[in-house]
């Protein structure tokens, strides 16, 4: 577990984990504002992209906002997403949206610490590695840690949600 003493500063996302007990590493990484892909940040880490996760807001027409959790080689399926969240049609939200509803920016959105709880929604293949990625709430930091141990706190579902970006350009 990580101490106050570290010289990485603590975001909201770590200060929660840390207040509930679960174990975590935050990972600095470079910062490219033209390439905020995970991608970039998978490269940068030095890690597979099938663990580094994107979290992406959307907004249901019967369930009102949700956040799909999903790996960075990967696109959200809006219908798979929609019916997971209790809706028929799903769309993510517009950019200028995700500070105001969120807290966080884009390239910045971690699932831990939204200025409201939100439903949220796993990709399957999250609980197929040791170690999970996702932002750490600000964009050049990310937090490490067990699957397990970020769905529980976030009291989220595991779903599939997601389809590999190759099938998609077929």
């Amino acid at each position: 577990m990580k101490s106050s003493k570290d010289k990485i500063d603590k975001t909201n996302a770590a200060r929660l984990l840390d207040k509930a007990g679960v174990e975590h590493e935050l990972i600095p990484y470079t910062v490219d504002p033209d390439n905020l892909a995970a991608e970039h940040v998978a490269e940068e880490l030095g890690e597979d992209i099938e663990r580094v996760f994107k979290t992406l807001v959307l907004h249901g027409d019967k369930s009102g906002y949700f956040v799909c959790v999903i790996p960075g080689n990967m696109e959200v399926d809006l219908k798979k997403a929609a019916k997971v969240a209790g809706a028929k049609k799903a769309d993510l939200i517009p950019m200028k949206e995700l500070l105001p509803l969120t807290g966080y920016i884009r390239g910045g959105c971690s699932p831990i610490g939204m200025k409201k709880p939100f439903p949220t929604f796993f990709h399957t293949t999250a609980t197929d590695g040791d170690v999970i990625y996702v932002s750490a709430g600000v964009r050049g930091l990310q937090l490490k840690l067990r699957p397990q141990d970020l769905i529980d706190f976030c009291h989220a579902g595991i779903a599939d949600i997601a389809v590999d970006k190759t099938d998609i350009r077929e």
